[in-house]
């Protein structure tokens, strides 16, 4: 550990930079107009891992953006270890909102704020450091596969395709990411499951063009009016998602696992205060803590319809759109959901206005098990490198493509995440502390020496 400590603290301006160099690439894959910045990324990416030192990099093409690939196979005989992670990146906007420039790194207090600064640039490009930490110390015990995609905050519509295509070449043990969040660095944890996803587009349309809503208001149905009422029915008084069969497959945890869950550290007023609200929202009968990690959700991630410019324009908007995700627990199904929820939008329309609903991306729930040998080894690796055990818990968030690597490769996944939940993910001022970053290129080298041990 010592070794790994010095080799950190000798290179750590140029990780800093190194990681710098990456963020200044605006590679957002849900815009056209940034295509040329997120290919850029993934060559700087395949460089980076050539100079660490491994092995058959490559482009990979898909229909979408390309898909980098590298290896060190050490010793057939010995353990393989899939490193997947993302080099693309949300939109930066709203830009108004951000402090300092989204694509120039900015440290402050300690943290480096930019785009994907923990989303994930800045977790996957750990991985990149610590092998070669590994292999210029000699300490690789285990083979390694990098896979790092471009288009997973799009859906990663591709991955799939190359999965199924690379079996044998991705061939592994254990499938390792770094995409997550831990309590904190006091009190680090890792996460035995991710939620499922279900996200979907609505529009509302009403007359066949904007119209006066001096001369047409209240003989006309206002979508936005229409669509807002339709909304706000998804919820009950209890907060509970009114879509009939939505909860038909959801297993309820026992009142021990629900114990279990409400053990990691939590303060409730802190948590308000950090988000600036009075007081906390959800479904009745369930803590924040299982709010947030084991019940399913609908929220609205955008709506839009009518004039939004400066100043007034009295208008009766023709559309009026909102876009909807729905956050899955382990036995539903995101292609159910989608249909079960298109069912119920369209049925609860009135006749005034047409609905269309259009499915987006989804991705299937995933709990991983905590008796495995590579749970147990990221274990015994945090232990080390924070001297204190893991705390379990569940994500909130979903990565579509752990259930794919379940399906297609017949692996498990590790989540072994040193992201916070208040480093702003998709939101502005996004920020990763440089001290996570560190601390996530010294243990990572630990979980490759207790894997080998324990396999």
């Amino acid at each position: 550990m010592q070794e790994i400590k010095k080799y950190v603290e000798e290179n750590q301006q140029r990780f800093l930079d190194e990681l710098f160099d990456l963020l200044r690439i605006p590679s957002v894959s849900a815009d056209p107009k940034y295509k040329e910045d997120v290919v850029k990324t993934a060559e700087f990416v395949a460089e980076k891992l050539r100079s660490a030192g491994a092995d058959n990099v490559e482009l990979c093409e898909t229909a979408g953006y390309p898909i980098v690939y590298g290896e060190k196979i050490i010793d057939p005989s010995k353990p393989t270890v899939l490193v997947y992670g993302h080099y693309d990146v949300q939109p930066p906007e709203p830009l108004e909102l951000w402090e300092t420039p989204p694509f120039e790194p900015t440290v402050r207090d300690g943290k480096i704020f930019a785009r994907g600064a923990c989303d994930d640039k800045g977790q996957f490009y750990m991985h990149v450091k610590a092998f070669e930490l590994m292999q210029e110390k000699d300490m690789l015990e285990c083979n390694i596969k990098f896979m790092i995609e471009g288009e997973e905050e799009v859906g990663s519509a591709n991955l799939g395709i190359f999965v199924e295509k690379n079996k044998e070449r991705l061939s592994a043990d254990v499938v390792l990411i770094s995409d997550t969040a831990m309590i904190s660095l006091e009190n680090p944890s890792l996460e035995t499951g991710l939620r499922g996803l279900s996200y979907v587009e609505v529009e509302v349309t009403g007359p066949n063009r904007d119209l006066h809503s001096g001369v047409y208001g209240g003989a006309v149905a206002n979508p936005a009016t229409i669509l807002a009422k339709m909304i706000a029915s998804l919820h009950d008084e209890n907060n509970h998602i009114a879509v009939p069969g939505f909860y038909d497959d959801v297993i309820e945890l026992s009142e021990e696992e629900r114990k279990s869950i409400n053990k990691a550290p939590f303060d409730l007023e802190e948590y308000k205060k950090d988000l600036g609200v009075d007081d906390v929202w959800g479904e009745k009968g369930y803590t924040s803590l299982e709010r947030t990690g084991i019940r399913p959700t609908l929220e609205v991630n955008g709506i839009w319809g009518g004039y939004i410019g400066e100043g007034a324009k009295t208008v009766l908007p023709s559309k009026a759109n909102a876009k909807i995700s729905m956050r899955l627990v382990p036995n539903q199904n995101s292609e159910k959901i989608t249909q079960l929820f298109k069912k119920h939008f369209e049925s609860i329309a009135p006749k005034n206005v047409n609905v269309k609903v259009t499915p987006h991306h989804g991705g299937e729930p995933v709990v991983t098990p905590t008796d495995s040998k590579a749970y147990q080894a990221a274990a015994k690796a945090i232990t080390d490198a924070f001297g204190k055990a893991p705390i379990p818990t569940r994500g909130g968030g979903s990565i579509p493509i752990v259930a794919l690597f379940e399906k297609e490769l017949g692996i498990k996944t590790v989540l072994m995440g040193f992201g916070l939940d208040s480093d702003n993910l998709h939101s502005p001022n996004e920020k990763y502390d440089i001290a996570n970053y560190l601390k996530g290129i010294e243990t990572i080298p630990l979980f490759y020496k207790y894997f080998n041990e324990l396999s």
